[in-house]
């Protein structure tokens, strides 16, 4: 429960409201790292999965210490079967031993004793005899709230507004010092859409995915902040992770990839900084 917490601490010390997303494609994965890898394991799943993450691992040594937050997708993994999830893990404990906040993109979504069990090895503890132990231990997810609203009659009002509605009470119930523990995520390719939903929950953390790659700018997201500065946390994952695949990052080769990633970082924080300072 501390740790929109710690996630706001770690924004104000990194100034820096951005989240790595760490989706990682097996062609997003320089030829050198997917060539020691199959070298080492063949051209199998686990093969694939050691490239994902080599890959993520020199991409987290790069960047760790200007940002607060990464997000691993987990289908991303999943692609992988079992050595994937695996891949997955390692990402999830390693970011952690970083001190990096991390959120599990895995969009659950169910309800009763299944949606319990997805809560529990993601974010709880399982017990096994006298012991327990964190399956995945990321310390945020997303989940997907379909099954809570499936029933709603709507009256002539968009189905995000309830679902918006919905999350500032549930946060209510939970709530850290100035935000509570529950938030949503809101794409930031729908900025009229998050200026409505900024004020329907002035105390939850709104994610943005949707920068950059996907056409968001810094100049598009201020109105998902509140005036404090917080609130909103901005995801980019191709381009970042991908960013040496860039022209502006081409200079940097396929060997330094990382490199381009943290100059990627570099250039995200300030657009956004940059935006919020001048709005």
């Amino acid at each position: 429960k501390i740790m929109i917490q710690k996630l706001i601490q770690k924004i104000q010390k990194t100034h820096a409201p951005i989240v790595v997303g760490l989706d990682p494609m097996l062609s997003y994965v320089p030829a050198h790292i997917q060539k020691r890898a199959f070298e080492e394991h063949g051209e199998t799943l686990e093969g694939a999965a050691e490239a994902i993450w080599q890959y993520n691992k020199e991409i987290v040594d790069h960047v760790y210490d200007l940002i607060p937050a990464v997000k691993p997708q987990i289908a991303m993994y999943e692609q992988f079967g079992i050595p994937g999830l695996m891949a997955f893990k390692k990402t999830v404990d390693y970011c952690k031993s970083k001190d990096l906040v991390v959120i599990g993109d895995i969009k659950r979504g169910d309800i009763g004793s299944t949606s319990a069990a997805y809560a529990v090895g993601h974010l709880g503890k399982v017990k096994v005899g006298n012991n327990s132990f964190a399956g995945f231990d990321e310390d945020f997810v997303t989940v997907n709230p379909y099954l809570e609203f499936q029933d709603r009659l709507i009256d002539g009002r968009p189905l995000y507004e309830l679902v918006g509605e919905q999350v500032a009470k549930w946060g209510e119930d939970c709530m850290g010092d100035d935000y509570s523990y529950v938030g949503a995520v809101v794409g930031a390719t729908y900025p009229e859409q998050g200026k409505v939903l900024r004020k329907i929950m002035p105390k939850s953390f709104i994610l943005v995915p949707g920068y950059g790659a996907q056409g968001g700018k810094g100049a598009d997201l201020v109105h998902f902040f509140n005036e404090d500065g917080l609130g909103a946390i901005v995801n980019s994952s191709r381009g970042i992770i991908a960013a040496y695949k860039q022209e502006a990052y081409a200079e940097f080769g396929e060997l330094n990839y990382a490199d381009a990633s943290r100059k990627a970082v570099e250039v995200m924080i300030e657009d956004i900084s940059g935006a919020l300072k001048n709005r």
